[in-house]
């Protein structure tokens, strides 16, 4: 009940101004949804928007970067205290917006770090959004050739509404062995080899 109750203030936790939550042009869910709705709503409040979405991929830059730093930010052994306090010192010396400093200190208060990579994911895809920028991420068995590329780009167009603009991200996993995975904005599409082997085993071992 605790945590809920933290999450259901954290927009106030960010910003002392009473001032009405400022909505997010997308909706991110999960508790990372929570946090990075929260963080908007703050840092549009504060006009601290683009700093904080700087800030936030260069944290995440050097995490991934930094084998030993991530093990730290994400170790459960530190006391939550002291991670809180070296995160807001490190924050004012590497000149982080107060609200990038908030979220960190906050997520160490509430042993949240280990979320701390996909809340920066959901911030960003929100960020996305509030440029008129629709995120879409293409999973595919092997890299596709400029042809393929250009066509399935045109296909992802149409799903654009006005002034919107596409920002594709291109990830292969061979594990799904042919076909493609597909998510733009809140739509999801699984057109791979894999899903459809399953779904057929699962329909033979049904009938069996």
């Amino acid at each position: 009940m605790a945590s809920i109750n933290k999450l259901a203030l954290l927009s106030r936790t960010f910003s002392s101004a009473a001032q009405q939550t400022v909505k997010p042009p997308v909706q991110v869910f999960g508790l990372e949804g929570r946090y990075a709705t929260a963080l908007y709503s703050a840092a549009s409040k504060l006009s601290q928007l683009d700093q904080v979405e700087k800030d936030l991929i260069a944290l995440q830059a050097t995490i991934k970067g930094d084998k030993k730093l991530r093990e730290y930010v994400t170790s459960p052994i530190i006391n939550k205290k002291i991670m809180s306090t070296a995160l807001k010192e490190a924050s004012e010396k590497l000149r982080f917006a107060p609200t990038t400093a908030n979220l960190l200190g906050l997520l160490a208060d509430n042993g949240r770090l280990k979320k701390l990579d996909t809340v920066i994911n959901a911030f960003k895809t929100i960020m996305a959004a509030h440029r008129g920028e629709v995120v879409c991420e293409v999973v595919t068995a092997k890299p596709l050739d400029a042809s393929q590329s250009k066509q399935l780009e045109g296909a992802l167009k149409s799903f654009l509404k006005g002034n919107e603009s596409l920002k594709i991200t291109s990830r292969v996993d061979p594990s799904i062995i042919g076909g493609l995975v597909v998510s733009i904005g809140d739509k999801y599409v699984d057109m791979s080899i894999a899903t459809k082997v399953k779904l057929y085993t699962d329909v033979i071992q049904s009938a069996a």
